[in-house]
């Protein structure tokens, strides 16, 4: 029954529902932080913002990817990191550019978009959880999806520390923070990336392991 490929086909469909449902949770996200961010003059949210973005894009590779030789998969993830440090670069700008000029970032608008946004997140993160072990396209979209979470989390933090100091630069300590966490994740992938495609080819195993069992003698 494995020659036939029928295990193949089902992981590569699953994989495409999650990924299509993870883009669309992130396109809408990045939308509507980017708004409330602006209106709450936040770098925080404006950084976590991007970040849904670079994890949209990360997505939208991720899609092209299933299906494809493994070669295909470790380039996706390739451009992926690429793409999450691009971003991480634009988030570092805004973030000078609001410390040089000045901001006054709303702390109740804050909080209440990192709460939904965490919990946007955490829902991102219940549906990848059992790809992170798999194929290198989906180590990427695990590590992006865990690197939200904890973005998300600071974002509540830089709310109440704005609300409780009465100052800005909890906000824009925040944004920094998410900036790190984007490009470490970035580099991340990178190196995950480019460790597979320093293997090779390999053995048709090796482009299987995660989605067929038949490379474990079953």
């Amino acid at each position: 029954m494995n020659d036939c490929g029928c295990g193949i086909r089902i992981s590569d469909r699953e994989q495409t529902r999650v990924l299509w449902l993870l883009l669309a949770i992130n396109g809408v996200m990045f939308v509507v932080e980017l708004i409330v961010g602006r209106i709450a003059q936040s770098t925080g949210l404006i950084a976590d913002s991007l970040d849904m973005l670079a994890d949209a894009t990360v997505y939208g590779i991720s899609l092209y990817a299933v299906g494809r030789s493994l070669h295909h998969k470790a380039h996706a993830a390739l451009y992926s990191g690429i793409a999450q440090g691009l971003l991480g670069l634009l988030i570092l700008a805004d973030i000078l550019h609001r410390a040089l000029h000045g901001s006054e970032p709303g702390s109740l608008l804050m909080t209440g978009m990192g709460v939904m946004a965490l919990i946007a997140n955490v829902w991102c993160l219940l549906l990848i959880q059992k790809h992170r072990g798999g194929e290198v396209h989906m180590r990427a979209s695990w590590v992006f999806s865990k690197n939200d979470v904890i973005a998300n989390s600071g974002v509540i933090l830089g709310g109440l520390l704005v609300w409780l100091l009465d100052s800005r630069w909890p906000d824009l300590m925040i944004g920094a923070l998410i900036t790190v966490i984007v490009l470490r994740g970035g580099v991340r992938i990178i190196a995950d990336a480019r460790s597979e495609l320093a293997t090779g080819p390999g053995t048709a195993c090796s482009d299987e392991r995660y989605r067929s069992a038949s490379c474990n003698g079953d």
